[in-house]
């Protein structure tokens, strides 16, 4: 192994013991999407972990300004599926991450199903979110996905999701 190889190797096993949420980050790209599938890139999230939980250094634009639902959705999969006979955007990601089957929708703080993230405005541009309950090895593999609507935290009327999806990055497993 050549000097310059083994130096880069040291300094990035060296920041992963200093820092493990340095080490755990992953970027995600999110792009537009419609129901052909991916559109334009509009931004990214930069996924890392802290004591206080997952935190979403969030950096998308191009979307209508406003409050958006925003979750981490089971597959890791942007493109679009079938409902009800017609094609519909980042329906191949999945239902809201819910490993203990709650089919609970109670925000990020509650104990429903831990897809929920903070509600995103999309007015603000970048900031910073956090989800208290996951982590960024738990959520590798899956996507996440911006929706039309705001999200109301609740199961009813209309099972708090936020209603189309509109924008969605797959999250590279590691």
């Amino acid at each position: 192994m050549g000097h310059d190889k083994l130096t880069g190797l040291c300094v990035s096993m060296v920041l992963a013991m200093v820092n493990p949420a340095h080490a755990a980050s992953v970027t995600v790209d999110i792009h537009k999407i419609s129901s052909a599938g991916l559109q334009d890139k509009i931004g990214s999230v930069v996924l890392s972990d802290s004591e206080q939980g997952l935190i979403l250094d969030v950096n998308i634009s191009n979307l209508p300004a406003g409050e958006r639902g925003f979750h981490i959705h089971e597959n890791g999969d942007c493109g679009p599926g079938e409902k009800d006979g017609t094609m519909t955007a980042g329906l191949a990601a999945g239902a809201h991450y819910d490993p203990q089957n709650t089919k609970t929708h109670q925000g990020p703080d509650g104990s429903g199903h831990k897809g929920d993230l903070p509600r995103l405005n999309i007015a603000k541009g970048q900031t910073k979110l956090t989800a208290p309950r996951i982590t960024v090895s738990e959520v590798r593999g899956r996507s996440i996905v911006v929706h039309e609507g705001g999200d109301t935290y609740s199961d009813n009327p209309e099972l708090g999701g936020g209603k189309a999806r509109i924008a969605c990055g797959v999250i590279s497993k590691p």
